[in-house]
Order: C-alpha cells, then sequence, then structure tokens
C-alpha cells in the first residue's frame, strides 16, 4: 500500500528542465518541513488546550456558564496560538519572499531583494538570548547594507536545530527561488 505522507519530501528529483519542484507557481510555500522542535512546541500548546477545553465542559456542567466561556475562549487562544507557531517560517512564490513570525509577518517582492545568502555568524539558540556560532540566511534588500539585514531562518532555530543538512537544503532552494525570480 503507498503511503503517499512519506514522499511529501521530495528533495529536488524533478526533471532537468524544471530548476525548482512545485505544483502550483502561485501559491505561498515554505521550501522546507516545520522542524521537531516548532512541531513539538505546537503539540504541546494542543495537549494543553484539550485539558483546558476539558475543564471548560465541566465547568459549564457545574457552575455558570459565563465562566465556562471564559475558559473556551482561553483554548481557542491557545489553539489559534499553536497554529500560528506552525505557520512561522520563510514563505516563497513568484511574487516575493514572506517572513512570518509569530506576531507579524513581512513580505518583500523579488524585485526588492538584492541578494539571499548564508553567512556565519552568532545565531540565537531557540530564540533565546544565548547566542552560538551557526549559519543564518540574510534578506539582504535593495539600498540596504548587509549589517542591517533580517535574519530569516538559522541553524539554531526551532525548525532546524540539530539538523544541519535541512538547514543547507532550505537555504539552497530559497535562495534558488531568489536566483529564478530576480532574473524576471
Amino acid at each position: 500500500m503507498p503511503l503517499p505522507f512519506l514522499t511529501a519530501d521530495r528533495v529536488f528529483e524533478a526533471a532537468d528542465d524544471v530548476p525548482l519542484p512545485y505544483d502550483d507557481r502561485d501559491r505561498w510555500r515554505r521550501p522546507y518541513r516545520p522542524g521537531p522542535w516548532r512541531v513539538a512546541s505546537a503539540a504541546l500548546a494542543l495537549l494543553l488546550a484539550s485539558f483546558v477545553l476539558f475543564g471548560a465542559v465541566i465547568i459549564a456542567a457545574t457552575a455558570e456558564p459565563a465562566s465556562s466561556a471564559v475558559v473556551f475562549g482561553l483554548a481557542l487562544l491557545v489553539i489559534a496560538g499553536a497554529l500560528r507557531l506552525l505557520r512561522v517560517g520563510v514563505w516563497v512564490s513568484p511574487r516575493g519572499l514572506r517572513h512570518v513570525g509569530f506576531l507579524a509577518t513581512r513580505t518583500v517582492s523579488w524585485d526588492r531583494v538584492s541578494s539571499v545568502r548564508t553567512v556565519q555568524q552568532p545565531v540565537r539558540w531557540l530564540g533565546l538570548p544565548r547566542t552560538v556560532q551557526g549559519q543564518a540566511l540574510l534578506l539582504v534588500r535593495r539600498g540596504q547594507s548587509a549589517e542591517g539585514a533580517p535574519l530569516l531562518m538559522t541553524t539554531h532555530d526551532a525548525d532546524f536545530l540539530g539538523r544541519a543538512e535541512a538547514f543547507d537544503r532550505a537555504a539552497d532552494s530559497v535562495e534558488a527561488w531568489a536566483e529564478e525570480n530576480r532574473a524576471r
């Protein structure tokens, strides 16, 4: 029996005439899978939300509906946060590059991008204040120096911690999208 979810991580198995494998060019897509730290955090948040929802049902059965609605609203906030956590990352399309953060999203069209490149520098470990030596993918806009360039992803963020090969593949893929779409 074929298991299509096991083959979802196609790593450039396309024909030579197609530089980047994709089905629908106009869709925003993340050129890599979410990392285990990000998925585990979202799973723990959803587990917490299930307990809070169970508490909301118990409160609804034994207490006032208003207090149950507050707990239910809290559970919905936790679920929304877990889903947003799964969307965090770098997304690409022919229109541009989108850097989705937990609270904010920045989109840059390809004509405003000067370069997308990998550099060796101190990076934050899982977004915490502690820094370690690692690699980062920088987005340099036209008329901007590389010093003030935002970090798109690093080898020590929630998607790539302990997965240097996955970071290299993802960085190469984003750089390929930039090269293909900036040339237009």
